[in-house]
């Protein structure tokens, strides 16, 4: 990305899979077994990299950790992070947060995280040794913890581009996906509330959970999801949280133009400036 063009960013899919992987453990289906790599899912996470014109340097922002972030990072190059983003406190979208711990060591500042309430909670809770202000784990990550409000329309700005917080949601919670510029990643989602469709508006790329073509209480199943993009109307639709149901060359065979797979290591460009939030 060079420093001419400066609203153009990358996203990197990290992850495309469910809780429990694919492969998932102690499956033989034909997925499970399959030697296609598109078929091969990490638990889902997005890397965003954009350039930052008033630093001029580029920046590389994280939406969840999963159990895996250690070996996506190694997979992907990721050796640098400027903040991360959590969706909700998940074991497969927070577990990997102990594997900040080298990325936070040696730098000037904290490594900025950014989680609403329910999820700062847990993240608390959990990696209570990483938060505590007395007898901290010396060599814990080195995070500022922000909590967003969880009130629709709550913006902030990293590095000079807004993100917004998109409420989604999960079964019966509501827990956050996050729109940036032209694009937005809403995994892990059941339904939209009727609010966050008119934040959605105006998309390039939008990416959205379909977890496989059975209903399910927690996610969006293959036609909902279908039926949930078609109605953003983004230029271009990536499912991600796949499970081993959905087999990756046929199930986007059949999928209506503009609406695709997405997978591990798929690389969508997008633009940080366009879409402007009201």
């Amino acid at each position: 990305m060079s420093a001419s063009n400066t609203s153009s960013a990358e996203l990197l899919f990290l992850g495309t899979g469910t809780s429990m992987g694919v492969p998932t453990l102690g499956c033989k289906c034909a997925v499970c077994r399959s030697s296609d790599p598109h078929n091969n899912r990490m638990r889902s996470s997005i890397a965003l990299r954009f350039h930052d014109a008033v630093h001029d340097v580029q920046r590389t922002v994280l939406i969840d950790t999963g159990q895996e972030f250690r070996m996506q990072a190694l997979r992907f190059a990721i050796d640098h992070l400027d903040a991360v983003l959590y969706t909700h406190g998940h074991a497969d979208h927070i577990l990997g947060f102990d594997d900040l711990r080298p990325l936070t060591f040696g730098h000037a500042a904290n490594l900025p995280i950014y989680a609403d309430d329910p999820t700062a909670d847990i993240l608390e809770h959990v990696f209570a040794y990483t938060f505590r202000k007395v007898n901290r784990y010396p060599t814990s990550a080195r995070v500022d913890l922000h909590r967003l409000s969880s009130e629709p329309a709550t913006t902030f700005d990293l590095f000079g581009s807004t993100f917004e917080r998109i409420p989604v949601m999960h079964g019966h919670h509501i827990i956050a996906g996050y729109r940036f510029g032209n694009a937005a990643y809403l995994t892990d989602m059941s339904d939209l509330p009727e609010a966050s469709y008119d934040r959605l508006r105006d998309l390039d790329i939008v990416v959205l959970d379909a977890l496989r073509r059975e209903p399910h209480p927690s996610h969006s199943h293959l036609d909902k999801s279908i039926a949930i993009a078609q109605r953003i109307g983004a230029k271009q639709t990536y499912f991600t949280h796949i499970s081993h149901d959905l087999e990756h060359a046929a199930t986007e065979a059949g999928l209506p133009d503009g609406i695709h797979m997405a997978y591990d290591g798929l690389q969508l460009n997008f633009d940080t400036a366009a879409g402007e939030m009201a």
